[in-house]
């Protein structure tokens, strides 16, 4: 896709990426079950439906109910866990697990958008603790992602701030507010239709490897749909970039456990297989 440079001045712009097989080729959370088990959160059989629900999760991913009960789901379930705890036993997988799978193409996109003048922002309804490293490893400009309350260094069960449908589209609106971005000369791509609103928010929206129902709103719209599909390791491709510091990477520990739980029950409530 090619992204005009702009050489006369203009409103800033921003491009808005969705994370998860969007900019990466799998759930952000769900790559971390190995891990999980390795270090004594999960046990075997969970390890097993991780995998399946990455598999559900790549073959069409989960409508607004199913994210719903998987948002009820992560109240109750992270209630009272440790967070130091949790980072100390994947504190240093995150950079090791997401970084082979950053797609190719979304990386150009961005140099292309940052090159062009345009501010990146990645928005994602996955925890502040895991996208705010992996933006920081893409070189994004912002991050909006979804908080979970922390009282005493323990999840107190509470979501401060969910990062989903229409609220993304409120908080572009906002962030464009403060930043100064024109909307109608921003782009936005996402691979999911409950993204709608984000898509709709700007002038330039892109289909990235859509589901069915957005891949439908993409043609009748005339939306551009693009097909990502080579993960490439970023430092491979970019070897200016530095790893994630640690800090960053002990902070996406938590986030990513809260959410692969989660999804790990989602998988299970929508089939159980027999193994």
């Amino acid at each position: 896709m090619l992204i005009p440079v702009e050489n006369h001045p203009q409103p800033r712009a921003a491009a808005f990426f969705d994370l998860d097989k969007t900019v990466i080729a799998k759930s952000s959370a769900l790559a971390f079950g190995r891990t999980f088990y390795r270090g004594g959160l999960i046990n075997r059989r969970a390890v097993l439906r991780t995998a399946y629900a990455q598999f559900v999760f790549l073959a069409g991913g989960a409508d607004h109910d199913q994210m719903e009960g998987l948002r009820e789901y992560l109240s109750t379930l992270c209630r009272g866990w440790d967070v130091q705890q949790v980072r100390e036993i994947i504190a240093e997988a995150l950079h090791e697990l997401i970084d082979p799978i950053i797609y190719d193409e979304a990386a150009s996109l961005i140099e292309e958008h940052h090159t062009a003048g345009r501010d990146i922002v990645i928005v994602s309804t996955s925890g502040s603790e895991v996208v705010e490293p992996i933006g920081e490893m893409l070189g994004a400009d912002h991050v909006v992602a979804t908080r979970m309350e922390v009282v005493d260094g323990c999840y107190t069960g509470e979501i401060e701030y969910y990062a989903y449908a229409e609220t993304k589209a409120r908080a572009i609106a906002e962030l464009a507010e403060s930043e100064g971005y024109d909307l109608h000369r921003s782009y936005a791509y996402s691979d999911s239709i409950t993204d709608l609103p984000m898509l709709e928010a700007v002038g330039h929206p892109c289909a990235v490897n859509p589901d069915r129902a957005l891949r439908r709103e993409a043609v009748a719209r005339q939306w551009p749909v693009l097909t990502f599909s080579r993960p490439v390791r970023l430092r491979r491709r970019l070897p200016s970039l530095s790893a994630a510091p640690p800090l960053a990477v002990a902070l996406a520990a938590v986030g990513a456990a809260v959410t692969t739980a989660g999804v790990v029950w989602y998988a299970t409530r929508r089939r159980t297989p027999t193994w």
